[in-house]
């Protein structure tokens, strides 16, 4: 198949995606027409319909796999596609694994690091809380190694939970190097935990979509919760260090109005912040820039809330 990060402007498209999502808009002229997301392993692009009720477009919803026939076109400096003719496409005609967005990192291995990271906090509370999630409970480190860490902007793929938590905890690994007043296990418990709500905010991929607790709740509050829980299971667990640890995970958004019910007060709070700040922000970036062959500028991101330039390539 020809995968939706291959398409180049002015090729014609004839192959099955996943529609992703699907809505109707009108033009200014008041002409109806369709938005739709289509999806493969490579990722998603954008695609119109502009003649909806033409007689070559059949029936179709949000999640369906179809075949479409239509033109790859170049808009505001992004490859949309331009559908002509699109019918849901037969079971025989596609092999689903094809069609989920996957981390570029193996599995296995980042779940191997996982465990090895819990064995780097020697606080027991704390250690048995990591075991508690990340190797007892079966059915969570399930849901945990198939999450994505967003339903759009960044490490929107199979284990990009996982590869974000990891991204995370290596740069507040690197922290405590740096700064001796850091309280390692509490660092590397949080960085590992911060973002453990998600499993549930989010629904499993091909939907990957709000759940109705994510969308009422928050993976802020989920996360509080579901560590407020394990925490109950564990004897003598210190209040005040359930306290601390709880107060890294609700700051580390950094800001009130970006989600977090409190600022950071802790320095470990502080460091989190920063740190998922950081690979938030980067890997947005690295997807951008690997995500197009286009040189120069590339856009306003609303996300970065800038407009982007590739580096320049000095001979």
């Amino acid at each position: 198949m020809r995968y939706l990060k291959e398409l180049r402007d002015g090729e014609k498209v004839a192959d099955v995606y996943l529609c992703k999502h699907m809505t109707t808009a009108v033009t200014k002229n008041g002409k109806e027409y369709l938005n739709v997301t289509l999806q493969d392993k490579s990722g998603t692009l954008d695609a119109k319909i502009w003649e909806p009720n033409s007689g070559g477009i059949g029936e179709f919803k949000p999640l369906d796999y179809i075949y479409i026939m239509g033109d790859a076109l170049t808009f505001n400096n992004q490859i949309q596609v331009s559908i002509k003719r699109l019918r849901v496409a037969n079971d025989t005609e596609y092999v689903p694994a094809d069609y989920l967005p996957m981390s570029p990192r193996d599995n296995d291995e980042m779940y191997k690091e996982i465990t090895a990271v819990c064995e780097t906090v020697k606080n027991p509370y704390l250690h048995r809380l990591l075991e508690e999630f990340f190797v007892e409970d079966e059915e969570l480190v399930g849901m945990f190694r198939k999450s994505s860490a967003a339903k759009m902007v960044h490490h929107s793929f199979v284990g990009g939970l996982m590869q974000h938590t990891l991204a995370v905890t290596r740069l507040c690994k690197f922290y405590t190097k740096m700064y001796p007043a850091l309280n390692h296990d509490l660092l590397i418990s949080a960085a590992m935990l911060h973002d453990i709500g998600k499993v549930k905010e989010l629904s499993r991929f091909p939907e990957n979509d709000y759940t109705d607790e994510g969308q009422l709740l928050g993976h802020i509050v989920i996360g509080c919760s579901m560590i407020s829980e394990k925490i109950l299971q564990i004897e003598d667990f210190p209040e005040k260090l359930k306290n601390e640890l709880l107060h890294c995970i609700a700051a580390h958004h950094g800001q009130l109005e970006f989600g977090s019910p409190k600022v950071p007060e802790l320095i470990e709070a502080m460091a989190l912040n920063l740190a998922d700040n950081t690979d938030a922000k980067l890997e947005t970036l690295t997807e951008l820039l690997g995500g197009t062959n286009e040189k120069g500028w590339l856009g306003f991101n609303r996300f970065l809330d800038a407009n982007i330039r590739k580096t320049s390539e000095w001979e």
